[in-house]
């Protein structure tokens, strides 16, 4: 067997996190980590205040979220925003890092056989749940058996044979067919099986902040675990994620005072805070696009879905949004995933307005048709992009109107429902490159877009069965080209993050996936 340990990068996985966010022009907040403000020293300030070297411990700090949290259950939750909040109370027996890397968590050590079939984990001695209560291999065991059952057997975890719990502190988890990426599905929550019937209401992870109160619609509380398996950590004593649905409150608040922390803001946004806080930069590292549903009858039509791909104006949608600080993309992967990634479908469509009118011309659609593009109320410039692209499409002659409704509402009608035309959204996946691909498949359960492609089909099988990497890339870049060529939707942009912290805090990071940890913020 093959040992993994510390800071092992994704199986045969390659993130170059770092310099992609580098690229983006990330603040100094992406810069900041533990590991790097972490010093043995350890002071009092006249306040009482715990100083470990630079850093003062303490404090309590409020964080404004776009949208409600949809569950506490960690196995069920769906939105990217309420795993965005959870990061910071579950844990896995590994989690990701701010630089794309699988890291230990309720695991201090873990192994993947040669054929990838038998992932072996160590429990990190001494961990405990939030409710002092000792983590079991049962209660490993009972985690992700119940995660797999939840997510059905069209997931990943379809291929999970069996969940072994060799002694007290070792859990082998057993696949029928080798993955090598499997590693990043074991990040999903690491829960208490004592607390079964109490899991929506009182939970209870592993994480470095504990549970306090959930008030649906107003806020989410938490408070510092004193007893985290890393005893640094975190430097505050309380956040209060507070509900904030309307981008201009949030605004006002900040300038209120009320709230410390911000994202997902535009430039003209963020230009308005002049004093009292750093705008700091990133990516979001979420696939935003215009996505299509290939069951409306125009768009059945693989020339039609070419001829929105020529119309819509990406540079237009990132400068207008971002200054431009967005990167531009024409797959559903984020650029983040540097080896797997595509960048040739990048250019794969330049607009061209004359020829997107020769296409929708011989597809039967010269007079155009008219169109009605579903928008998500969760994030302020996914409006603003879809009125650009109203006006985009009127060029080509179809007529688009936006139907803004509920994200709740969007959940349930587009992405379970599959009941729309067309819908400008992002959509997140995991530290699996699969992840971001797999919901293309025409079997999928979440291909909300109706996309069907044999051909699309049988590469992205063929990639996740390997365990070549080399081939592995190639079939992934290969799966990237199909959505390209057959324009299964139009992917504009990975949105730059722009962030707004109270300038008295540090320590902000960028993570590739949904998570915005308050663990490592603390008051300068």
């Amino acid at each position: 067997m093959k040992k993994r340990t510390n800071k092992i990068l994704l199986g045969v996985m390659t993130l170059v996190v770092a310099a992609a966010l580098s690229a983006c022009g990330g603040g100094k907040g992406s810069e900041t980590s533990a590991e790097s403000k972490n010093s043995s020293e350890t002071t009092t300030t006249e306040t009482g205040a715990e100083t470990i070297g630079a850093i003062q411990k303490g404090g309590e700090v409020t964080v404004g979220i776009a949208q409600d949290l949809d569950s506490l259950d960690p196995h069920k939750m769906v939105y990217a925003g309420t795993k965005e909040v959870l990061f910071n109370v579950f844990e896995g027996l590994v989690k990701p890092d701010q630089n794309g890397d699988l890291v230990p968590a309720v695991a201090s050590e873990y192994k993947v056989s040669e054929d990838a079939k038998v992932y072996t984990f160590t429990l990190r001695d001494g961990i405990t749940f939030h409710d002092g209560s000792a983590v079991t291999a049962e209660d490993v065991k009972y985690s992700i058996e119940r995660y797999a059952e939840i997510q059905g057997e069209s997931s990943a975890f379809s291929i999970m044979e069996s969940v072994d719990i060799v002694d007290e502190k070792t859990v082998e988890v057993h696949l029928s067919e080798g993955n090598s990426e499997f590693l990043a599905n074991l990040t999903l929550a690491v829960l208490p099986k004592s607390n079964e019937a109490n899991f929506e209401t009182q939970p209870i992870g592993t994480g470095p902040f504990k549970f306090v109160s959930f008030t649906p619609g107003q806020s989410f509380v938490v408070e510092a675990n004193e007893g985290y398996w890393n005893p640094e950590l975190p430097y505050l004593d309380k956040v209060t994620f507070k509900i904030v649905a309307d981008a201009d409150t949030a605004l006002t608040e900040l300038q209120a005072g009320t709230l410390d922390v911000y994202q997902y803001m535009t430039e003209d946004q963020a230009s308005t805070l002049t004093s009292g806080f750093n705008i700091v930069q990133g990516s979001i590292n979420y696939v935003q696009g215009l996505f299509l549903n290939n069951n409306f009858e125009p768009f059945q039509d693989v020339r039609v879905r070419q001829a929105i791909n020529y119309a819509v104006d990406k540079d237009m949608i990132n400068e207008f949004l971002f200054s431009g600080k967005s990167h531009i993309i024409g797959t559903n992967m984020i650029p983040a995933f540097k080896k797997y990634y595509n960048e040739e479908t990048e250019i794969y469509y330049t607009r061209d307005v004359e020829k997107a009118k020769a296409l929708l011309a011989e597809a039967g659609y010269e007079n155009g048709f008219d169109l009605v593009i579903t928008v998500p109320n969760n994030y302020a410039p996914h409006e603003s992009t879809a009125q650009i692209i109203v006006e985009n499409l009127k060029e080509v002659g179809i007529n688009a109107t936006i139907n803004l409704i509920e994200f709740s509402t969007w959940v349930d009608d587009a992405y379970n429902g599959r009941n729309y035309q067309a819908t400008v959204v992002a959509v997140d996946g995991t530290l699996s490159p699969s992840s971001w691909l797999a919901k293309n498949l025409s079997t999928a359960s979440n291909n909300f877009t109706n996309f069907n492609n044999a051909d699309f089909d049988e590469a992205y099988k063929s990639a996740l069965a390997s365990i070549d990497d080399a081939e592995k890339v190639e079939l992934y870049k290969k799966c990237q080209m199909i959505l390209a060529e057959d324009a299964a939707s139009v992917y504009i942009q990975d949105p730059a993050n722009l962030v707004a912290l109270n300038e008295k805090l540090d320590g902000y990071v960028f993570y590739p996936c949904a998570a915005q940890d308050m663990s490592l913020v603390y008051f300068k």
